[in-house]
């Protein structure tokens, strides 16, 4: 089933050909403040989030983010590293389709790789906002006698442009369990 997720997910994209939509740029480098919440644990640090467009509709993208749990000194660091389609299905709105590698690694403790895939919707409104939506699947592999369920998720996340190239982003990704990941920053495209 996983493999069928990825594999829906780029076939819907393919028959598209436009490049990206008016006001939506697939290259970019931001800094964040990363926060989780959820019912075991919170914690909080600074993330690194990367994109490239390639091609008229790809991009390869990156992530990593470092986040200290409260109250104590273990950290949790998440990478993730992956590619994405993308289409204009209006003016200024792109659909994507994302696949990427990820992990989990806790330093003195447990670390899990896995993968995730996503489609969505990217709109611009105009030359000085965004929003974005996505629904995803994660899984990581059995490690350490340990076995975390694969999950759901979903994304929400827009910026206001500042000006052409600096603007500010903010995300949402929740999971079924009520887990959320915050990430605010700035952000500069080119």
């Amino acid at each position: 089933m996983k493999n069928s997720l990825i594999a829906l997910a780029l076939a819907a994209a393919l028959p598209f050909t436009a490049s990206a939509a008016e006001n939506l740029s697939y290259n970019y480098a931001e800094a964040n403040y990363a926060k989780t919440d959820n019912d075991a644990f919170k914690s909080d640090g600074w993330g690194v989030k990367g994109s490239y467009g390639f091609l008229p509709n790809f991009h390869a993208f990156g992530e990593y983010s470092r986040q200290e749990f409260d109250h104590t000194n273990v950290k949790l660091d998440q990478w993730k590293i992956g590619a994405g389609y993308n289409v204009e299905i209006a003016p200024s709105t792109d659909f994507v389709a994302r696949v990427a590698y990820q992990k989990l690694d806790q330093k003195h403790g447990l670390d899990f790789n896995g993968y995730s895939a996503e489609a969505g919707i990217r709109t611009a409104f105009g030359a000085h906002a965004e929003v974005y939506g996505l629904v995803g699947y994660e899984d990581y592999a059995k490690k350490h006698g340990v076995n975390p369920d694969g999950q759901w998720y979903g994304r929400l996340g827009g910026q206001v442009k500042l000006n052409q190239n600096w603007g500010l982003n903010g995300e949402l990704k929740m999971n079924r369990h009520g887990d959320k990941e915050y990430t605010v920053g700035p952000r500069f495209s080119w």
